[in-house]
C-alpha cells in the first residue's frame, strides 16, 4: 500500500497520513510531484535482467521520454543480502538536492522518498507499481531501510545520471525512517 505522511517540518510527530492513491497524487500534485501507477504488459520473472524489465515497460518509458527529454534511463536493484547495502544507504539518507529532476519506478518492492518544500515534509512510501517524480531543486532524501528490497527504473535528463548536491541540513535525522515509518503504518 502507498502512503503519504504530511508533516509540519519542526513537528516530526505531528503528521497527517493518506493511503488512498489518488489523495495521495492530488496531495503531491500540488507540489509538483509526479505520482503514477505504471502496470507491466506481462509477468516479470524476479530475477529479470535489465533489458527484460525495461522492455516490460517500454510503452510508459517511451512516453516520458517523449515528455521530459530523457536521455538515460537505467535499472538499480538492491536486496538483503547486498554486501554494500549500508553504503547505498548511508548515500541517500542526507538532505539533498538535484538539478535534474529525480524520477524513479519501482518495479518490485518498496522506498521512503522524503521531500522537504517549504515548511513541510512529506513522506511518500512508494511500492510496486509507483513512479514518482521529484522536481529540480527539491529537497528530499531517500530510505530504502536496513534490509532493502526493491528494482527500480530510473530516468534522467542528463548523461551524469544521479548527482547530489548536500544541504549539510540534519533535518532527516528527526523524522521517521523507513523501518519506523513502516511500523506506525501497521
Amino acid at each position: 500500500m502507498s502512503a503519504l505522511t504530511i508533516y509540519p517540518d519542526d513537528q516530526p510527530q505531528s503528521g497527517e497520513q493518506y493511503t488512498d492513491f489518488t489523495a495521495i497524487q492530488k496531495k503531491l500534485a500540488n507540489i509538483g510531484v509526479q505520482f503514477e501507477r505504471w502496470t507491466s504488459g506481462y509477468e516479470l520473472a524476479t530475477d529479470a535482467d535489465q533489458a527484460t524489465v525495461l522492455n516490460a515497460y517500454a510503452d510508459s518509458i517511451e512516453r516520458l521520454k517523449q515528455q521530459y527529454h530523457f536521455q538515460s534511463v537505467d535499472m538499480i536493484k538492491l536486496n538483503p543480502d547486498h554486501p554494500d547495502k549500508a553504503v547505498f544507504r548511508q548515500k541517500f539518507l542526507a538532505e539533498h538536492i538535484h538539478e535534474d529532476f529525480e524520477v524513479r519506478f519501482f518495479v518490485e518492492g518498496r522506498g521512503l522518498f522524503c521531500l522537504h518544500v517549504d515548511d513541510k515534509v512529506y513522506l511518500v512510501l512508494c511500492e510496486q507499481g509507483d513512479l514518482i517524480s521529484v522536481p529540480a531543486d527539491t529537497k528530499h532524501w531517500f530510505d530504502m531501510g536496513e534490509n532493502p528490497k526493491f528494482t527500480c527504473i530510473r530516468l534522467f535528463t542528463t548523461p551524469d545520471g544521479w548527482v547530489a548536491n548536500f544541504t549539510g541540513s540534519e533535518i532527516a535525522k528527526t523524522f521517521s525512517n523507513f523501518d519506523q515509518y513502516l511500523a506506525q503504518l501497521s
